[in-house]
C-alpha cells in the first residue's frame, strides 16, 4: 500500500511539474546582452579598479577591445497557485535556471567562458554545477573592495554543490533565527603547481531577529587539495576527503590536510522605512592554529543604502583592511603567510588573479611594478618553484570607499577610492620595506537609453604611489536584446 501511495505522488508530481512546464512562457525571464569594451592606459597595464573584481575576463594589458555574449535564463516549473480554506498551497515555486557568458579579448586573440551554469532550485534551495558568480558573503559587489574569501576578482570556479541562497527560518522560532549556506566541490584545473587539484568550499551563517535590527555570523571554509605534482600524487582518496572536510591530518593531529583558509564573518542590518546600514568584520584564517584572538588581520566595513532610487545617493561605503599581523601567536613552524602555502605553491590564486581580495598582490600583477619578479612557470620540471612567494605582498594596512548614485533616469555613476600601505610577507619584505603608499581609483559614469535597449559606459582608472602611476579610460557598450533593464546595468 505504501509503494502505491508513493507512486502516486511521484506521478501527481511529474504531472504538475509537466503540465506547469507545457503552459509557461520560457522566455519570460530570458536576458540576452551582447556588448565591446575598449581600454587604452598610460603604462603596458590597467590600473587595479579597471581589471579587479571584474570576474578575471579583463586582459591586463596596455589597451584592448574586449567583446561579450551574456545569455541567462530561469524557467518556473511548478508555482503557488492557490490556498484553500485549511491554509495549505498546492505546491511551491520550483525552477530551472541556466546562463553563458562569452568574452572574446586579448584583441580577439583569446575567449573566455566566464559563466556556463545550471540550477535547480526549490524556494531558498539551490542545486547548482559549473562556472557562475556568486556572493557568498554578506558583502556589495560593486563598491567593496572585496571579500578576503572569495570576492569577484578572479574567474569563477567550476563547481557543483547545494545551497541555500537566501535567509531561510529554522523551525519553531518564529522567525527569529534564520539560517544559509553552501557546500561544494570544484576543480582548480592544470594552470597551478599543484595539477588537477579539488577545491572544496563550506559556508554556514546564522542571522538573528525579525524586526528592523539584525545581528548575523558565520564561518567560511576553503581547501585546495588532491592533484599531482609529476609523479607525486596527492591525495584524493574519501580518507583525505575527510581530512579536508575537518581539517585534520592522517596521524590524527592538527596538522591539516590541502592549503586550507577560510573567514570568520559577523555584522549587522539596522534599517528604517528610508535607509539601510549594514555593518560586517571579516577575520581570515589560514589553517585551524591562525582562529585564535590572536590573529589580528581583518576586514571591517559600513554600507549606507538608501531606498529611493530615483534620484541622489543610493549606496556609500567605507571600509578598513588589516593584514599586517604576523602571527605571534602561532609556534614558528606552524605559521603560515596568507594566502600564500608551503605545498600548494600557487596560494590563494586562480587562473592568474587572486582569489580572495584584489589589495593582496601575486607575482603575475607584481611583474607590472618590479622588473625584477618574474611569474612562475607551473610547467618547470625541475621543480625549483619555491613554496609561500607566489604571493609577494599580502601585509596591508589600507581604506577603503565606495559610492553608487542615479544622477537622474538616463544616468547613473560609481565611484571607488583605495589608500593602502603595503608591507610585502612576513618572508621577504625587502621590496617593501618599510612599506609603499599606494593610492587606486576608480569614476564610472552609465546612460541607459530605454528606446534603444543600451547602457554606454565612460570610465576612467589611475593608480598612483610607489608601487603604480598609471592612468587608463574605459568605453563600453551594452545592447540588451530582449529590453530588460536591471538595476545599475554595469558591462560586466
Amino acid at each position: 500500500m505504501l509503494k502505491h501511495n508513493y507512486l502516486r505522488l511521484v506521478v501527481l508530481f511529474i504531472s504538475l511539474v509537466y503540465g506547469r512546464f507545457s503552459n509557461a512562457q520560457i522566455f519570460d525571464s530570458l536576458q540576452v546582452n551582447i556588448g565591446l569594451e575598449t581600454r587604452l592606459s598610460s603604462m603596458k597595464y590597467q590600473p587595479l579598479w579597471l581589471i579587479a573584481n571584474r570576474h578575471g575576463v579583463v586582459p591586463d594589458r596596455k589597451s584592448d577591445l574586449l567583446s561579450f555574449v551574456q545569455v541567462s535564463n530561469k524557467n518556473v516549473l511548478a508555482q503557488r497557485e492557490y490556498t484553500d480554506e485549511h491554509g495549505f498551497s498546492d505546491y511551491n515555486d520550483i525552477s530551472i535556471s541556466y546562463g553563458l557568458s562569452i568574452y572574446n579579448g586579448n584583441h580577439f586573440r583569446s575567449t573566455t567562458v566566464e559563466k556556463a551554469y545550471g540550477k535547480l532550485e526549490y524556494k531558498n534551495w539551490s542545486l547548482r554545477g559549473g562556472r557562475f558568480e556568486e556572493d557568498i558573503e554578506d558583502i556589495d559587489p560593486l563598491l567593496s573592495s572585496g571579500s578576503l574569501g572569495v570576492s569577484g576578482n578572479a574567474l569563477p570556479i567550476p563547481k557543483i554543490g547545494i545551497a541555500v541562497t537566501r535567509y531561510t527560518n529554522i523551525p519553531f522560532t518564529n522567525g527569529w533565527l534564520q539560517f544559509r549556506g553552501s557546500f561544494a566541490h570544484g576543480w582548480l584545473g592544470a594552470d597551478r603547481y599543484v595539477k588537477n587539484s579539488f577545491y572544496h568550499e563550506k559556508t554556514i551563517f546564522l542571522r538573528v531577529g525579525p524586526g528592523n535590527l539584525k545581528l548575523y555570523g558565520g564561518i567560511q571554509h576553503f581547501v585546495e587539495w588532491g592533484g599531482h605534482r609529476g609523479d607525486e600524487q596527492f591525495d584524493r582518496s574519501l580518507k583525505g576527503f575527510w581530512n579536508v572536510l575537518f581539517a585534520k591530518g592522517d596521524d590524527g593531529t592538527d596538522m591539516h590536510a590541502g592549503d586550507q583558509r577560510g573567514v570568520l564573518e559577523g555584522g549587522f542590518y539596522l534599517e528604517n522605512e528610508n535607509a539601510g546600514l549594514h555593518g560586517y568584520f571579516q577575520k581570515p584564517f589560514e589553517g585551524k592554529n591562525d582562529i585564535n584572538i590572536g590573529n589580528r588581520n581583518m576586514l571591517a566595513g559600513f554600507i549606507l543604502s538608501m531606498k529611493d532610487k530615483d534620484r541622489g545617493l543610493q549606496k556609500i561605503l567605507v571600509e578598513v583592511i588589516s593584514t599586517k599581523s604576523i602571527n605571534d601567536h602561532i609556534a614558528v613552524t606552524r605559521r603560515e603567510s596568507l594566502y600564500n602555502n608551503s605545498a600548494y605553491k600557487t596560494g590563494w590564486e586562480y587562473q592568474n588573479s587572486i582569489i580572495g581580495s584584489p589589495l593582496v598582490i601575486n607575482r603575475e600583477r607584481g611583474s607590472q611594478y618590479f622588473p625584477q619578479i618574474k611569474p612562475f612557470d607551473w610547467d618547470l620540471q625541475d621543480d625549483d618553484i619555491p613554496g609561500n612567494e607566489n604571493i609577494i605582498n599580502n601585509r596591508i594596512f589600507g581604506v577603503h570607499t565606495g559610492a553608487l548614485y542615479t544622477i537622474d533616469e538616463m544616468f547613473s555613476g560609481r565611484t571607488l577610492l583605495t589608500f593602502t600601505k603595503n608591507y610585502g610577507t612576513i618572508n621577504d619584505a625587502s621590496m617593501f620595506a618599510p612599506y609603499k603608499n599606494q593610492f587606486y581609483g576608480l569614476q564610472e559614469i552609465y546612460c541607459y537609453i530605454p528606446d534603444k535597449s543600451l547602457t554606454i559606459t565612460a570610465g576612467i582608472g589611475f593608480d598612483h604611489g610607489e608601487l603604480s602611476n598609471a592612468v587608463s579610460g574605459l568605453i563600453g557598450i551594452k545592447w540588451n536584446l530582449v529590453n530588460r533593464k536591471t538595476d545599475y546595468d554595469v558591462n560586466w
